[in-house]
């Protein structure tokens, strides 16, 4: 079997120049050399990486005249690495992340050359200490982030996607903007039979940082999770994923001005349309709730 070729994708919004460019060193680093290096200005200008940086390969600019979220400046990236028509594989990566590891890439290459149903590979992401936050592990409770194996769901920081698997399930939710993203990418990899595998030898590091930081957090964080409730789950399920989180929302959040704008996105997503509705099957359900995340949590 031919090597699957590699990409590299990263968004920026052009607020952070030097960390842009220590990833892309980190990157030229690689014993296994991307096919491919994208970065997407999320409305903003890009400067000229070739004159800077001792890279592999040409960088291919994408500057985009508004901020379209992080999955409209993926699904961009994407668009362009279509119209080469020559990569398999496409590694996402945040743009204040760092590959420290050598071979990275080589061992994603090798994971997809190895099984040709897999869709997704999601790295571990560590801060500048090598600790992983629990909500960077993607498994139920006080998980073991070294732990690998097959999973239900991925990090947006740090991840690989099969092309193959997207042309069949449709890109990034670009509606989502910000948040739970990945979840509804995941849910509609797993229907069609992919799987999503967890390799925590894959490592980002990654700065410790929180999601409430960004102003809109905890509104589109329940405008989206009803909207990937609607989207994804059996008409029995959406009120059991739905009800679930409010609780967990209220037994969370401390912040009367947080639970007032999550609220407020709870009902614009149950007002706002949200998108085409394929729901998954109940099989599909009970292959997540084996592998220990069923999709009311």
């Amino acid at each position: 079997m031919r090597a699957p070729r590699i990409a590299v994708a990263v968004v920026t919004m052009g607020n952070r120049p030097a960390e842009v460019d220590a990833l892309l060193e980190s990157v030229a680093k690689q014993d296994v050399p991307p096919d491919r290096i994208v970065v997407v200005g999320n409305g903003c200008p890009l400067p000229d990486f070739a004159r800077r940086l001792s890279l592999p390969g040409e960088v291919t600019a994408v500057e985009l005249d508004e901020n379209l979220g992080c999955p409209g400046g993926r699904n961009a990236a994407l668009a362009r690495l279509r119209e080469f028509g020559d990569v398999d594989v496409v590694v996402d990566l945040d743009d204040d992340g760092l590959l420290v590891d050598p071979d990275v890439l080589r061992r994603v290459r090798d994971l997809y050359a190895a099984d040709e149903r897999l869709g997704i590979v999601g790295f571990r992401i560590a801060d500048e200490l090598g600790e992983t936050q629990q909500r960077h592990v993607p498994r139920i409770g006080n998980s073991d982030p070294l732990r690998g194996g097959y999973v239900t769901g991925f990090l947006g920081g740090g991840h690989a996607l099969r092309m193959a698997m997207l042309d069949e399930v449709g890109d990034w939710p670009a509606e989502f903007f910000f948040a739970h993203e990945e979840t509804d990418l995941a849910w509609r990899a797993a229907d069609a039979g992919w799987r999503i595998l967890y390799a925590p030898e894959l490592l980002l590091r990654h700065p410790k940082t929180s999601p409430a930081r960004h102003a809109i957090y905890y509104r589109v964080n329940a405008r989206n999770r009803v909207w990937l409730a609607r989207r994804r789950l059996p008409l029995a399920l959406v009120p059991v994923h739905l009800g679930v989180w409010v609780l967990l929302t209220l037994a969370r959040n401390r912040s009367g001005a947080g639970l007032r704008a999550w609220f407020g996105g709870f009902v614009e997503g149950v007002r706002e349309p949200a998108g085409e509705r394929r729901p998954m099957r109940w099989r599909t359900v009970w292959r997540l709730t084996r592998l220990g995340r069923p999709p009311v949590v």
